[in-house]
């Protein structure tokens, strides 16, 4: 299939026979035909997507394929598998499952205009966009609504969620697009979903993977080293402010509609929203978005008196409303479930009154006007062990879910660009519990020496001096303003993506041959689409700073990015009360937690951000890291090992040319058929 007239190259554009893909195919398909767990570090250009969908299509069996992003559950669903399964003659039935918060939901689409203000007609405007949409839909998913933002208020008032959602006493059940979409699910051979709503099934059984997942012999965990992070907010338990906001507004609408007249619901919805009020005071004036460590009685820096205050009258208002609802939740199935959401909350309103288990790790999340309680374990492994490794899949046939295994056990392939810099990738594996797993390494076919070239200013401010920010911004600005744009800088936090985005904007605002992108101001799609076109001829080139979400899942290949300026190593923040509990493990395992925890983060953080830069065999560019960490200290040889093996410039003067020679260098149009 691999091989240089055969099937991909006949049906793919733009294929190239690369013998890495295919060392990691052969690999896959044989963890898939005999059981087991494969991990597989697939450096960039590999095309990994294929080297585990061209097996999986020809295996034959029912397969489970997981995403970290919908991004990428779309692209597979929609390009990737209908290409390859035409492209190899297999006759496949494949589905897309996403969680109930990315579809429409009929009953709370009826109700969403008594929940929109007045006042806010550009609400009303998205909401009969939505209805019209609705009218034609059949999947019901809301990424087909033209121009709606996902973070649109209007998104959460026509999708369900586990708490209000009303089951088989929907009016609208049996058209339900949630169900819809599990049904086909159930009756494809592979089937497209995401790590949330893998870990959301395994915390909670409820997105209908408790009966999909039995009957699947192959999953394949695509992104994977996200799957920690992403699976340890499901396996604890979280309590925010816009949790009971929602519910007071549901509580408001719900009563006057099935039982007015019968209580003061204006009074209840009242007290439940001044207690959620009460609660984000307490939490303090943090700008921005902040972690109160909470190993006490009371998150770090709060006041105690006013914090278990807030906290009872939250307790408080969810009980009052609960005695009311006890009175009425019969004549209505909107007013049994509402009943239902409010002894879930005020349960768990009452178990974050209580200690926390040494076991897990406690904390509050403060930003803006909202307010979250967390808890949560420290890694996924136990989990993974139990649940995961060792449940083998059952056999459809068995009349009871503890039937016999088959003859041969599940097949586990977890795959990602970057998974650690070690030859075990403990990173990845150690906390996954993925210790025994068979782990390989697969790396890149470009020539990084010839395409790409390293720079660290060895002169100016350093990480935490006050003027490292205007550093960065004047030298990522010298290098937009020679390349025409085709920058990207990668902020460490929020505070410098602020500073850096401010600076640079003051600085080409006036004569706007530059534009000037900061990850916030708009959706992040499209944001990068600007950017795509700020390459374009006769368009004013772009600079993005980005944070966080930036430094991975950004593909542009072509010359539409040719200079990435990281502000500083990436280690993982101080005062993070996760990262202190994970700190704290490893030195008392007698672990030295920086060269355990710290380095290995910083290293895959770096690979990732790195990774944004060369995306194609004839991309060229320039990566410039603004920490003289890297090459000063003696763990920046480790941080260095991990980076690709790119040209090493040392002086100013080299810097200069490298800029010249990619600004001298001719622009060619972007080849859009890219192998996955």
């Amino acid at each position: 299939m691999f091989e240089p007239h055969g099937a991909l190259a006949r049906a793919v554009d733009g294929f190239q026979p690369r013998a890495g893909q295919a060392e990691m195919a052969q690999a896959v398909a044989r963890v898939m035909e005999q059981g087991g767990v494969l991990v597989a570090e697939a450096a960039t250009g590999v095309g990994k997507t294929f080297a585990y969908l061209v097996p999986a299509l020809l295996s034959g069996e029912r397969v489970l394929l997981s995403t970290a992003t919908k991004a990428l559950q779309d692209q597979l669903f929609g390009r990737d598998l209908p290409r390859l399964a035409q492209a190899l003659g297999v006759p496949v039935r494949t589905a897309l499952l996403k969680g109930r918060g990315s579809y429409l939901c009929l009953h709370r689409l009826e109700l969403a205009g008594q929940a929109i203000d007045a006042g806010t007609p550009h609400l009303r405007r998205t909401l009969s966009n939505v209805e019209r949409w609705a009218k034609a839909t059949r999947t019901g998913d809301l990424a087909e609504v033209p121009a709606l933002d996902e973070r649109s208020p209007v998104v959460p008032l026509v999708t369900s969620t586990r708490e209000n959602c009303l089951g088989a006493d929907c009016p609208q059940f049996k058209a339900c697009h949630v169900n819809g979409a599990r049904r086909e699910a159930m009756a494809a051979d592979v089937v497209v979903i995401n790590h949330h709503l893998f870990f959301a099934d395994l915390a909670i059984r409820e997105s209908g993977m408790a009966e999909l997942l039995p009957s699947v012999r192959v999953v394949v965990f695509d992104e994977a080293h996200q799957l920690n992070e992403t699976g340890i907010q499901f396996l604890g338990q979280q309590l925010g402010t816009g949790q009971l906001l929602d519910l007071a507004r549901d509580v408001l609408a719900v009563g006057l509609k099935h039982a007015r007249g019968q209580a003061d619901w204006n009074a209840l919805a009242g007290e439940l929203e001044g207690a959620a009020r009460d609660l984000r005071l307490a939490g303090g004036t943090a700008r921005g978005q902040a972690r109160l460590r909470w190993s006490d009685a009371v998150p770090d820096g709060l006041d105690e008196s006013a914090w278990h205050a807030a906290l009872q009258r939250v307790v408080s208002a969810l009980a009052g409303a609960m005695d009311v609802l006890a009175a009425v939740d019969e004549q209505s199935p909107d007013l049994r479930r509402l009943h239902e959401r409010l002894a879930l909350l005020a349960e768990r309103a009452g178990h974050f009154q209580q200690p926390c288990d040494s076991a897990l790790v406690r904390w509050v999340d403060v930003g803006g006007s909202a307010l979250r309680l967390r808890e949560s374990p420290l890694d996924i492994a136990d989990t993974v062990r139990a649940r995961l490794l060792g449940a083998p899949p059952q056999d459809p046939a068995a009349p009871e879910a503890g039937g016999p295994p088959p003859e041969r056990p599940r097949a586990w392939v977890f795959v990602s660009a970057t998974l650690g810099d070690d030859e075990r990738l403990s990173w990845f594996t150690e906390p996954c519990g993925l210790q025994e797993a068979e782990v390989m390494h697969v790396g890149s076919p470009f020539d990084y020496a010839r395409q790409a070239a390293l720079y660290v200013p060895p002169h100016g401010p350093r990480p935490g001096d006050p003027a490292h920010a205007q550093q960065v911004a004047r030298l990522a600005g010298d290098g937009a303003a020679r390349l025409g744009g085709r920058t990207m800088v990668l902020t460490t936090t929020l505070r410098a993506l602020r500073e850096i985005g401010e600076a640079l904007r003051q600085r080409f605002e006036v004569d706007g041959d530059i534009e000037v992108l900061v990850q916030g101001s708009l959706p992040k799609r499209e944001l990068m689409e600007r950017f795509r076109r700020g390459a374009e001829p006769g368009r004013a080139g772009c600079v993005l700073v980005g944070s966080s979400s930036f430094w991975e899942g950004v593909d542009l290949p072509g010359d539409a990015l040719q200079l990435v300026v990281i502000d500083k190593l990436p280690f993982p923040p101080p005062g993070d009360p996760l990262v202190d509990a994970r700190c704290r493990r490893f030195e008392q395992q007698g672990r030295s937690a920086f060269a355990a925890y710290s380095l290995p983060e910083a290293a895959v953080a770096l690979k990732q951000g790195a990774g944004r830069l060369i995306r194609s065999e004839t991309d060229v560019g320039l990566l410039v890291i603004c920490d003289p960490r890297l090459v000063s200290m003696g763990y920046g040889r480790r941080l260095l090992a991990a980076l690709p093996p790119m040209r090493r410039l040392t002086t100013a003067a080299a810097f200069d040319a490298e800029l010249d020679s990619l600004g001298a260098a001719p622009r060619e149009p972007v080849d859009s058929a890219v192998q996955a």
